[in-house]
């Protein structure tokens, strides 16, 4: 098991944005990683854990064959762009957007005069060429909800061998995952027992591991990322 700790890492950012990167995959980075931080896992490429100044923005700026998802925690986004502009985003909320060979162009805003916090996360298609799309998810507030990946013969989420999904666990909560993950908790605590050694992970801590059995010692919010 590996842990990477958010605390552990330089802060940095751009435009109205402060954010760690605790994700820089190589295989966009190249001579640009930032030697610190996790590759990613499957077509996970990129995770940042941002806070916008208060009305600050990210500026308007295009993407292609990338999905770019968007995980609002506190506070709120304004999106603007060439896909479901003016739509308005509220912690919880998550969007995705599909660049595909079409691309898009893009504009997060924080329209309130204090910080927000959201996590930005990348995948790579796994076909070229596709045409851009949107999706929108609520997640359950008890349990796990995928937000990404699955096979083509379904619509709900973008078609990936890449699983995301977040999970809301309550303290006493358990959830055995096979298989290699990396998981990031947003907020709260847990143990993580992968071949009977435990480890204790908490707020901003990224948890390489297979096969582990997670149990909440505080309510836990976390990102999940895994193969199907």
């Amino acid at each position: 098991m590996q842990i990477l700790s958010r605390d552990s890492l330089a802060l940095g950012g751009f435009a109205g944005i402060q954010e760690t990167r605790l994700v820089t995959d190589s295989r966009v980075f190249g001579e640009r990683k930032q030697p610190q931080t996790s590759e990613g896992l499957g077509s996970f490429v990129y995770l940042a854990d941002a806070q916008y100044q208060p009305n600050g923005e990210s500026g308007m700026h295009p993407h292609s064959e990338i999905d770019v998802i968007s995980i609002i925690i506190d506070g709120r986004v304004s999106h603007e762009g060439s896909m479901e502009h003016g739509k308005d985003l509220v912690a919880g909320d998550v969007q995705v957007q599909r660049a595909g060979g079409e691309g898009f162009s893009h504009n997060e805003i924080n329209p309130d005069d204090s910080k927000n916090r959201m996590l930005q996360v990348w995948a790579l298609p796994e076909v070229k060429g596709q045409s851009a799309s949107y999706k929108f998810y609520q997640p359950r507030l008890d349990g796990v909800t995928r937000i990404y990946g699955g096979n083509n013969s379904q619509t709900d989420t973008f078609d990936s061998q890449t699983v995301i999904e977040i999970a809301h666990l309550k303290t006493g909560d358990r959830l055995p995952l096979a298989g290699e993950q990396l998981n990031y908790i947003i907020s709260g605590a847990a143990e993580f027992n992968e071949d009977s050694e435990l480890h204790n992970a908490q707020e901003g801590d990224l948890i390489r591991s297979t096969d582990v059995k997670i149990f909440a010692t505080k309510n836990l919010h976390m990102l999940i990322i895994r193969q199907q």
